[in-house]
């Protein structure tokens, strides 16, 4: 388990200091939009690490429900986003393969909590990602990411296919749309001020 720190601002913000910054996940399975999320809420030119998909990388990633996608993170994506005066996001993306689980276990340290993307069209996919937060003991919030054409599913449907705790949040966003990914943070980041009181 990787310990984090605290939420609390006395942790962050001593000798006068003006702003906390804060460390976030942005996780999530195969191509469920966490750069697409990251490109649409930095405030700064976000770093993204997107390479052409290869042929190789065809017959290792399961594109079944993504067809048409051309592009996959080989590291991370990296954004910020100013919350208060007093409050900065750092935002990461993690590539959501398999193969690159390794990379979770540095991503994750000194991280404060994830959000976790997910497809309502391909819930099982997110079970392993949601067991390695867990297991590196990171909070979260879930952000359903509401696909063109995707189907509405009831909160408490969602809540018991994922076997998610009765205080973990859901909340649907639309990973394209600044505003709407802006709600998603704020909803981790009020779960994570209420964990830590």
């Amino acid at each position: 388990m990787v310990s984090g720190p605290s939420l609390d601002e006395a942790a962050y913000v001593r000798g006068g200091a003006t702003q906390t910054a804060v460390k976030i996940l942005v996780v999530g399975h195969f191509a469920v939009g966490k750069t697409t999320f990251i490109g649409a809420i930095s405030e700064i030119e976000p770093l993204s690490t997107e390479e052409t998909m290869t042929r190789a990388a065809e017959s290792v990633d399961d594109l079944k429900g993504v067809q048409g996608k051309t592009t996959t993170t080989v590291a991370m994506d990296f954004g910020r986003l100013t919350i208060s005066d007093r409050v900065v996001l750092y935002l990461f993306g993690t590539p959501g393969q398999q193969r690159f689980v390794q990379m979770w276990e540095d991503m994750a340290r000194g991280a404060l909590g994830a959000l976790v993307l997910v497809d309502p069209e391909r819930l099982a996919d997110s079970f392993a990602v949601i067991d390695l937060i867990e297991q590196y003991g990171l909070d979260y919030a879930i952000a359903v990411n509401r696909f063109d054409g995707s189907t509405s599913r009831d909160e408490s449907a969602l809540r018991e296919a994922l076997d998610l705790l009765d205080d973990t949040p859901i909340v649907t966003c639309d990973a394209r749309d600044e505003r709407s990914s802006a709600e998603a943070l704020i909803t981790l980041v009020r779960h994570l001020q209420d964990r830590a009181h």
